[in-house]
Order: C-alpha cells, then sequence, then structure tokens
C-alpha cells in the first residue's frame, strides 16, 4: 500500500496547501509524538531544527503544539543543517528529530524530515504508522493537562554541530592557505558553513549569506552552479563548495571553473578510500548516476550497486549490504563512517582533506568520463499520468530505439508535481530523440 502523506524524503509541498499549513502541522506533531512516545520509557523529548523560510515560523509553533500535546517535550535549535539536526537528535538521546525544510525547492515549499533516535530517516513501515495515527481522531492521542510537554530554545546548536564535524578529522587538520568559496544558498547552513570553514584557517569568501524568508534556493546554491563557477573564477580560488537548502546536497567547482557534481565527488572518494583501505563492501548509487561511474568502477573492481533515487534508500542498501559509501547525482551523498544522511559540509571536509597537501581540486576530481546525459523535468498536475497507456507506450518506443546504446530512466518526482525523463548515450542525437519522444507525450 502506497503512502498518503510522505514521499520519498519526507513531507513536502506548497505552503497552506493540502498538507502543508498549521492544522496538518499540528496532526503531524501530534501522530509522531505519540508514536515516538510511545517506542522510549525515559526522557520524552524531540528536537526541532529548520531552514530559513518564511514559512518556518508558522509551521514550527503548530509542530511544536502538536508534539506538546502529546506529552513530548521541545527542544527547538533554529536554523541548521539536516545532518546536523540528525547528529544533534542522536548525541542528545532524543526520542525523535525533526527537520523543517524543502530542502532545494522554492520558498514557497515547505515540509518535514523526521528522524529516529538513531539519527536515521524513517522506515516506510514506521511512516505508515505515523501516517495511521495522523488519521485518527484529534482527542484520542492528547495528553492529560499535567502531562503536556514543554518547550526550550537550545541558542548551540550550529557550535555543537561544527564541533562534531570537526572530531572526525585529526586536530592537526587545517585549511590555512586555501582561498574556498562557499554557497550557502541562503538556507541553513548559512552560518555553519562559513564559521566552519574560517574555524580550519581558510580564507572565505561566503555568498547565499542572506537570508531574507524566500530568497533560498533562489539563483544560488547547489541548484545553480553557475554562481560559484563565476565566485572561484573571480576570486582566484582554490575550490568552491555549493549547498542546497537544507545543506544535505553538495554541488562542488575545481579551481579551473569545472563543476563537480555527485557522482565525480563519489567517484574521487572510493578512489581514496579504496586506496587507504577505508572503503568497505563498495558504493551505493542510484538509478539516476551516470553510466560512466559505473563503468569507472568496475575498473577499480569496486562493487557498485543501484537504489531507489531518495539518499533513503541509498542509506537503507548502505546497510543491507554493509557498505559505507553512497550517493546521488545531486550531491546527496552519505559518508557511513561519519554520518547516517546526506551533510554537503562533512562531504566537503572529507575532500579537502584529501586536498591538504597541495593537491589541485582539477586532479582529484578527474576520475572518469561522463556518458552523455539528458534530465528532462515535466510539470504535470498528476504525476500518476505516468501509467496513461499512450505515455506507456512512448517509453516502449524510446526504449526499443536506444536499446543497445545506452537507457531510458522515467520516474515521478518524490518532492515535486513533475515526471522525470532521463536518458544516456554517447549517440547524442539519438539519446535527445528518445527523451523527447516522452517528453512531448508526456506535455
Amino acid at each position: 500500500m502506497s503512502k498518503k502523506y510522505f514521499g520519498t524524503d519526507g513531507i513536502r509541498g506548497s505552503i497552506n496547501s493540502k498538507n502543508i499549513n498549521g492544522d496538518m502541522f499540528f496532526k503531524f506533531g501530534l501522530a509522531s509524538g505519540t508514536f515516538f512516545r510511545s517506542q522510549k520509557k525515559n526522557k520524552q523529548f524531540a528536537v526541532i531544527a529548520k531552514d530559513t523560510r518564511l514559512s518556518g515560523y508558522m509551521l514550527e509553533p503548530a509542530l511544536v503544539s502538536g508534539l506538546t500535546s502529546a506529552g513530548m517535550h521541545v527542544y527547538t535549535l533554529g536554523p541548521l543543517p539536516t545532518n546536523g539536526l540528525a547528529m544533534l537528535t542522536k548525541t542528545m538521546k532524543a526520542n525523535m528529530g525533526i527537520m523543517i525544510t524543502a530542502s532545494h525547492n522554492p520558498h514557497y515549499d515547505n515540509g518535514l524530515k523526521l528522524f529516529g533516535p538513531d539519527g536515521m530517516k524513517l522506515s516506510d513501515k514506521i511512516e505508515k504508522k505515523i501516517e495511521h495515527l495522523i488519521d485518527q481522531h484529534i482527542e484520542k492521542n492528547l495528553s492529560e493537562p499535567e502531562k503536556l510537554g514543554r518547550v526550550k530554545r537550545l541558542e548551540t546548536g550550529t557550535r555543537d554541530y561544527i564541533k562534531i564535524l570537526k572530531k572526525n578529522f585529526s586536530e592537526e587538520f587545517n585549511l590555512r592557505g586555501l582561498r574556498i568559496v562557499i554557497d550557502c544558498a541562503n538556507g541553513a547552513g548559512y552560518k555553519a558553513g562559513p564559521e566552519l570553514l574560517k574555524s580550519l584557517g581558510a580564507k572565505v569568501i561566503a555568498i547565499g549569506v542572506e537570508p531574507n524568508g524566500i530568497n533560498i534556493n533562489k539563483h544560488c546554491g547547489s541548484v545553480y552552479p553557475q554562481n560559484i563557477k563565476r565566485a572561484v573564477k573571480k576570486y582566484k580560488a582554490d575550490i568552491g563548495i555549493s549547498l542546497d537548502g537544507d545543506a544535505d546536497r553538495v554541488i562542488m567547482c575545481d579551481e579551473k571553473s569545472n563543476i563537480i557534481d555527485g557522482d565525480q565527488i563519489i567517484a574521487a572518494l572510493a578512489s581514496r578510500w579504496k586506496n587507504k583501505k577505508m572503503l568497505k563492501g563498495g558504493v551505493v548509487g542510484t538509478l539516476m548516476s551516470n553510466y560512466g561511474l559505473e563503468q569507472y568502477f568496475k575498473t577499480l573492481n569496486i562493487n557498485f550497486i543501484r537504489a531507489n533515487v531518495g539518499d533513503r534508500y541509498v542509506k537503507e542498501k548502505m546497510q543491507k549490504h554493509k557498505f559505507n559509501l553512497g550517493g546521488e547525482q545531486s550531491g546527496h551523498i552519505i559518508l557511513g563512517k561519519f554520518a547516517t544522511t546526506g551533510d554537503g559540509l562533512l562531504v566537503a571536509l572529507e575532500a579537502l582533506f584529501a586536498l591538504r597537501k597541495g593537491k589541485k581540486a582539477s586532479v582529484f576530481f578527474s576520475k572518469f568520463k561522463k556518458i552523455p546525459q539528458i534530465l528532462k523535468n515535466v510539470d504535470v498536475k498528476d504525476k500518476n499520468i505516468i501509467n496513461k497507456s499512450d505515455i506507456k507506450n512512448s517509453i516502449k518506443i524510446a526504449e526499443k530505439l536506444i536499446k543497445g546504446h545506452g537507457r531510458i530512466l522515467v520516474r515521478k518526482s518524490g518532492t515535486e508535481s513533475k515526471i522525470r525523463v532521463m536518458g544516456e548515450s554517447e549517440n547524442t542525437d539519438l539519446l535527445t530523440k528518445c527523451v523527447n519522444i516522452i517528453t512531448k507525450k508526456i506535455k
């Protein structure tokens, strides 16, 4: 049975729409608080962080009201990267962590990402149990007046998160002599990103660090890497780092202003970890991972497995096969040795650690030749259009044409009202033709 509220990465949608409003966030808080309160009998508390969207001021109080109504105490952390919230959920020994964010989406969207006490995103099974509680009568889960939860704001979230990140590296590690551009997307990492790099001695050029509630991801961050490309060239930087709205993604840029996507970052880290005997089992990618990455890993005898799109599914495959590295082309990369979910700053630090002895970013990241890839996102009112017979027929036609020369992947977006059509082939004319056959039929 499919889920009613949760998508591939939590709950997400337009502000004041069916699911993203004060009424529903009260219900989400009440339901998740009820579920997790029943799982742990000692301290009963949740931690909440958010990105910089204006709507966070509306949704957070509603969520807190639901949680406290369920008898759950709450600590609010303010703006903090998603993995910072996951890390603090675990270190603080909370029942649960909730991140209020719509990640890379525009400011008019928002949503939730939920984490268990282990700092892991919730399984489909637990999400379905919470969905069942959401649809129950509210009165059934309300606490007695004397058992209501309390709320406290913690101001140390960013500092504590930075401290955890730095503990993963030797005390001698520093970035002195490096000139780094970081684009924080006017989002959750706007404080932590520059502060972390400066604390390690880097010369930092920070952009996308003036959030006003509606400029998150707007012509900045990992969805708009042209920003760091221009800035690296302008300031003659050694490397550029570009985060998304909740800082769980990273796209990078080398000193020659070449954009480095998630596949290229994964290839470089996997190669280094294998040489250092740090790589366990192999690497998990997704259905969207470039075929060139898969071919590169074959030359290194590195096991490569594809998961469904979504870093939660990547993490599940990593756990199942006991791999410690995985991620997506979009820049969601999970360093299993250090984190339970994607963390743009942590991945950037791991890459910078490899460059600390003067190696050029352009050399470190140039591991494989990418197979030409086209990705088109088609806006739709109903994503189930993908199941219509004429759409299915167009996909079959395209797959038959490209068979033996490449591949086609058509899927629903888990976070937006879009159908994503992706194709790969060395034959670019054929590739364009096949992708267009499908996109034109959807439109």
